[in-house]
């Protein structure tokens, strides 16, 4: 194997060999790939030994650092005993102890294993359309999803996304669905204030208006599917719990299923294991990725309520769920995430994060208070603030910033105008503070250019 010196022979041979997600590859002309060599706890280091501040946890996945001991220690285990085993006809511990300890903390029943978001995504609606076909309710066909919203890119799951970006050069493959303006602050009576990125008074409009497309529409809509108390990729949109409760009551009342999209909210993210806790509901179907593995190896999972597992149980094999890829419930996939799970357990990381929170939330305050930004945020382990001056108009405003940031030794990546910090679990104080203090350099720097 050749292996990698340099920086700039790896992002030279990555652009030639790889073609890059949710990327122009054009543009790697003007904004170099950044090579990483090895990582260790919140850091990220490329090969020259130069280190990168991991604040956006890698895409969302990592929980408890890189190179976490006790994970590898689970997955060196695993790896002497049983690497992978197909799971259509044949079972295995890692995956059963998974699915158990999975429903134990959500008091759903079968979870049923993917590989990522997007097919949690596409496992969900096919489950949702099909146990209502089994249960003779044919027309059901048709879901809704929230604006702004994001569920994944492939086929099904692009359906129900509210993303132009990513959403319309596939517009003629996809199925039309019901878009949905969820909570807005247009709703807020005159004098509201803005607390935290969202407010109660929003949600009785938003509630009006889901009320009357069930009305209209309940008989072909299959499910509602929603990203619960936090939109991601819609610049980090912060929805009220208590929207999420009406939807659960509203789509219970005229047999429409709710899906819960817990691929990023899930695993401790919104300072509840699952953001959907928060509105104290149970869904019909709960998908999760991200950091159910804490980083580690691609896996997903959905888990149903019995209704809808009961809905497949039958003697013909065509109404069972069918779906299947070759790595579902993946053995040292699943170690992972059982490790993971261990590691909340026993460091008891939801009440450490809360504290740990509430020490950010200090040091952030220069930030909140700064002229060039609005609508600060925050909620469990993600912080989001809005960057407003004539600057974050020019096209390449996100690039620049996440070219600047990583100067700063920090790993930002806005949306929009939107910079947010979702970093490891085990972030420390120091290292938060360096990206409050990059952020304020940042701003400063580009306000006056």
């Amino acid at each position: 194997m050749n292996r990698l010196q340099t920086n700039a022979e790896a992002a030279a041979r990555s652009a030639a060999a790889i073609w890059h997600p949710c990327t122009q590859m054009k543009q790697l002309e003007r904004f170099p790939l950044i090579p990483i060599a090895r990582g260790e706890g919140a850091w990220l280091y490329d090969f020259e030994g130069n280190r990168l501040l991991d604040g956006v946890s890698s895409w969302w996945t990592n929980l408890f650092g890189h190179a976490n001991p006790r994970i590898n220690a689970a997955l060196v285990a695993q790896l002497g005993t049983l690497e992978h085993a197909m799971l259509a006809g044949f079972t295995h511990a890692p995956a059963i102890e998974l699915a158990e300890r999975l429903s134990a903390l959500t008091g759903l029943g079968h979870a049923f294993f993917a590989s990522d978001g997007a097919s949690a995504t596409e496992i969900a609606l096919k489950m949702s359309f099909h146990a209502h076909r089994n249960s003779g309710n044919t027309k059901k066909q048709k879901f809704i999803m929230l604006d702004g919203s994001y569920h994944g890119e492939t086929i099904g799951a692009l359906a129900v996304t509210d993303v132009a970006i990513f959403k319309d050069a596939y517009g003629d493959l996809l199925n039309h669905n019901f878009v949905l303006a969820g909570p807005s602050f247009a709703d807020a009576p005159h004098g509201v204030a803005l607390e935290n990125g969202c407010c109660d008074e929003c949600v009785p409009a938003a509630n009006a208006r889901l009320d009357a497309l069930l009305h209209a529409q309940h008989a072909e809509i299959a499910a509602f599917i929603l990203e619960p108390l936090v939109q991601g990729a819609n610049g980090m949109r912060f929805i009220p719990a208590a929207y999420l409760r009406h939807a659960r009551e509203a789509t219970a009342k005229y047999n429409v299923h709710l899906i819960c999209d817990e691929i990023m909210t899930g695993f401790g993210r919104t300072g509840t294991m699952f953001a959907h806790e928060q509105a104290n509901i149970k869904p019909d179907l709960l998908c999760l990725s991200k950091g159910i593995t804490a980083g580690y190896l691609p896996l997903s999972c959905v888990l149903s309520s019995d209704a809808i597992y009961a809905a497949f149980y039958e003697d013909e094999t065509a109404k069972g769920f069918l779906h299947s890829h070759s790595y579902t419930g993946n053995a040292l996939a699943c170690v992972a995430a059982l490790a993971s799970l261990d590691i909340f357990e026993s460091d008891d990381v939801l009440a450490a994060n809360k504290e740990k929170a509430a020490r950010f939330n200090i040091i952030a305050k220069p930030l909140k208070q700064h002229p060039h930004i609005a609508n600060f945020r925050h909620i469990g382990m993600i912080w989001a603030f809005d960057i407003i001056g004539p600057y974050v108009q020019e096209p390449a405003f996100g690039k620049q910033f996440f070219t600047r940031a990583m100067q700063h030794g920090v790993i930002l990546r806005p949306i929009g105008n939107t910079v947010y910090f979702m970093p490891p679990y085990v972030i420390e104080d120091a290292q938060f503070q360096l990206m409050i203090d990059a952020s304020l350099k940042l701003i400063h720097d580009l306000s006056n250019t």
